[in-house]
């Protein structure tokens, strides 16, 4: 299979702007792409995950990526479809730009095929009059407003600052094809109107056609929901922020339905593997071992095998209820992924029963007592009159509460 073959197999590709070009480059030749990054935050999510495979995929192939972090785009701000973009200063956006490198120059680690690259080194130094006569002229404004995400904004009301977007990031491409011979920009399929737009500056200035625009499809669960948000909110990259048992949950948790889509674009697993782990995940689905490869396979490639052996002795200790080897941080980490329920000390557990809708009433509560439906820990409770307090729970702090097998939640007592 060729690489533009690859990535259409892994659903890589949805808008091309010239695939003769496109297939012979990325098939025949050694080239130079770019893909970017705005510091909007100091931590990369897991929806980036997507464009960092991306990158690796291209690599295995023997092409060079460029990666520009956005430290002058993000003072700009990509326009979203609903609304402004709350504007960074340039310390944070400087800052956050350094951060999110270090994450990629981690995840990235082939220096002889990445080239990192900081837009502020650049576009700083681009006065006003320069910008409007050297680049402004090129941009037709019934073309900007022609954009699928100016278009939607219209009706709410775009800044000039957000409708300038699309200058920046097409000099951005213009800098690094006539200084690195950049021949490809890939990116989501949300950025293919800047993508266009720097595709038509290179044409007007340099006078050539050879530049190439790709996108893929951005990335949603199979019921549309947006791809990469857990319960607490998103999932960073940054093992800080989202730990490597918080990110082995989700995917762990991931539905039938959206495993081939995960493998091909979360993971490099060849074809032939991908399809013997659909096709023995759909004979045999409860022992979830498609699950449980893909979310290996993704904590080991961002977090490493230590973290990786962690996330699997949490995941398996907690649900086997083996509750006594668990550290504090390991209940710390177990409450931002399942149910809880914060109580006072001392408090009855009929209460807390209905507290956490493990019963829906005190009358239903003593129904599962009374036949052993509920435990404690490793214990049942055999008492309606039993407190759940500091001085049974594991330090002093952290109960788990279940009735029969499959409906617990962890109790967090003040």
């Amino acid at each position: 299979m060729s690489l533009y073959e690859e990535l259409q197999y892994r659903g890589m590709i949805k808008d091309v702007s010239n695939e003769t070009l496109a297939k012979d480059a990325l098939d025949n030749k050694k080239v130079r792409f770019y893909c970017g990054f705005d510091p909007s935050g100091d931590s990369l999510t897991v929806g980036h995950l997507v464009q960092v495979i991306r990158i690796r995929l291209l690599q295995k192939y023997g092409h060079t990526a460029i990666v520009l972090i956005g430290g002058a785009t993000g003072l700009i701000g990509d326009p979203k479809m609903t609304s402004e973009r709350k504007l960074l200063t340039l310390e944070n956006s400087l800052n956050n730009a350094e951060k999110i490198k270090k994450q990629l120059e981690d995840l990235l680690k082939n220096t002889e095929q990445t080239i990192f690259v900081n837009n502020y080194d650049w576009l700083k130094d681009i006065n006003l009059i320069s910008f409007l006569r050297d680049y402004g002229k090129y941009f037709s404004i019934n073309y900007m407003l022609s954009k699928d995400v100016v278009q939607r904004r219209l009706e709410t009301g775009i800044s000039y600052t957000e409708f300038s977007y699309m200058l920046l990031q097409s000099i951005d491409w213009l800098y690094l094809y006539e200084k690195y011979n950049c021949l490809i920009q890939f990116g989501g399929s949300d950025q293919w109107g800047n993508i266009t737009s720097g595709l038509e500056l290179i044409k007007k200035k340099s006078g050539h056609e050879d530049a190439i625009g790709l996108s893929s499809p951005l990335l949603l669960k199979a019921d549309g929901e947006k791809f990469g948000k857990s319960e607490s909110g998103a999932l960073f990259l940054d093992k800080n922020l989202t730990s490597a048992y918080e990110v082995y949950q989700y995917f762990l948790n991931t539905r039938d339905s959206d495993l081939e889509t995960y493998f091909k674009v979360l993971t490099l697993l060849p074809k032939e593997e991908i399809n013997n782990l659909i096709e023995n995940n759909n004979l045999n689905s409860s022992e979830r071992l498609a699950q449980k490869r893909l979310a290996s396979e993704i904590v080991l490639f961002l977090h490493g095998e230590a973290e990786l052996d962690n996330a699997i002795r949490i995941s398996n200790n907690f649900f086997n209820g083996d509750f006594d080897n668990l550290t504090s941080e390991d209940f710390s980490n177990i409450v931002k992924t399942i149910p809880s329920t914060t109580i006072e000390d001392n408090s009855n557990i009929l209460d807390v029963l209905v507290e956490s809708k493990l019963s829906i009433s005190k009358r239903e509560a003593r129904e599962f007592i009374d036949n052993g439906s509920i435990s404690l820990g490793q214990e049942k409770v055999t008492s309606v009159n039993f407190l759940i307090s500091k001085s049974n729970s594991y330090f002093s702090k952290y109960q788990v509460l279940r009735r029969g097998k499959k409906k617990f939640q962890v109790i967090i007592i003040k």
